[in-house]
């Protein structure tokens, strides 16, 4: 369905930043799936570190849509970081996720939902409440394990690590991801 995606998604979020830097830039915005509701989120890397991170896991808009918003709001808008500079933006790396559908994931305590969790594969939603948080399945790389992802996550949504409550909830979806250190290295080839 998404023909040729890494060729059209990194060229539209860079020139999208490109754009609000002041830099004339145009990307080809005529794919059909794009005018599809998907959700997405726009990653920044700089020398491997994280430099913004901003997407939305249900498809309320377009593609195109939420890939716009969410680059602008990666580059200057993610709260960890200070607005993306011109002279940081040519050595900015972007990292386009297309989220799945969520799916709910029903267990009886916190050692079966940890037993359902697939490393490497699921992006995980903790909602407990009104705290909230999610992973997309890129963190495995960093926390490797369940309970090591499932603790951070707990603490991300401002909750203890050993947190656990009987009204806890969690959904999982997975990502059609896209690196353009890879995309512009298949430019050269």
């Amino acid at each position: 369905m998404y023909t040729n995606a890494e060729q059209i998604v990194i060229p539209i979020a860079r020139a999208t930043i490109g754009q609000a830097l002041g830099r004339q830039a145009t990307a080809d915005e005529s794919a059909p799936w794009l005018h599809q509701p998907k959700a997405c989120f726009v990653t920044l890397k700089m020398n491997g570190e994280l430099r913004g991170c901003i997407g939305s896991l249900n498809a309320q808009r377009s593609l195109l849509t939420d890939l716009k918003a969410n680059a602008l709001a990666a580059a200057f808008h993610d709260p960890r970081f200070e607005p993306l500079t011109d002279g940081e933006f040519d050595y900015t790396r972007i990292e386009i996720s297309l989220i799945s559908v969520i799916e709910t994931i029903y267990f009886v305590n916190e050692q079966d939902a940890l037993n359902q969790l697939r490393p490497a594969i699921d992006g995980i939603i903790f909602e407990y409440q009104n705290q909230r948080s999610t992973f997309l399945p890129q963190m495995w790389e960093s926390l490797p394990t369940p309970q090591l992802f499932m603790a951070l996550l707990k603490k991300k949504a401002g909750l203890s690590p050993s947190f656990w409550a009987e009204d806890v909830r969690l959904s999982r979806y997975t990502v059609l991801k896209f690196h353009e250190s890879e995309y512009m290295e298949n430019l050269l080839l």
